[in-house]
């Protein structure tokens, strides 16, 4: 009942918001910090996407890997943002539905991607190989915190 009557209450605030800002209630922006994590999102995709299509076309790799090691690297550094950036988007949002207007939110959003950037370069190894450990420190310091918040949340701490 408590959830119920905060969603409503923060719906009715941003709807107002809305209506002082010139727009209607239907022109109003809905978890803006996830829109933007998810646009983001789908640019790192597309950017690891070309990164593991680069090699394929220097190696002459079709399907498959070759059992060529870069290429594994970059197809495993793309699989691994597939597997932990839907849970941390699917989070933001939760905790962006209870929370509205958290400018923390958007700062574990931007730090999420930019440690994605990273973990994407510290697959090819070399210098950069520090930054996978990094990368991978900082996905899971985001779902353990974001996992975190919305318990506190749901708890009504």
């Amino acid at each position: 009942m408590l959830c119920k009557q905060r969603r409503a209450s923060t719906c009715a605030v941003l709807r107002a918001n809305a209506l002082q800002d010139g727009g209607d209630s239907k022109s109003m922006i809905v978890l803006p910090v996830t829109l933007c994590a998810a646009a983001a999102a789908a640019v790192l995709n597309i950017w690891l996407s070309m990164r593991i299509g680069k090699v394929r076309m220097a190696k002459k790799i079709s399907i498959g890997d070759g059992g060529d090691m870069a290429l594994i690297g970059r197809m495993r550094a793309q699989a691994n943002f597939i597997e932990n950036t839907p849970i941390v988007l699917v989070l933001l949002a939760v905790v962006e539905l209870a929370r509205t207007g958290n400018v923390w939110l958007t700062g574990v959003a931007a730090i999420y991607m930019l440690g994605r950037v990273g973990h994407g370069l510290g697959m090819d190894g070399g210098a950069l190989g520090r930054l996978r450990m990094v990368g991978t420190l900082i996905t899971m310091l985001t779902q353990v915190g974001l996992a975190v918040w919305a318990a506190l949340i749901a708890l009504g701490v």
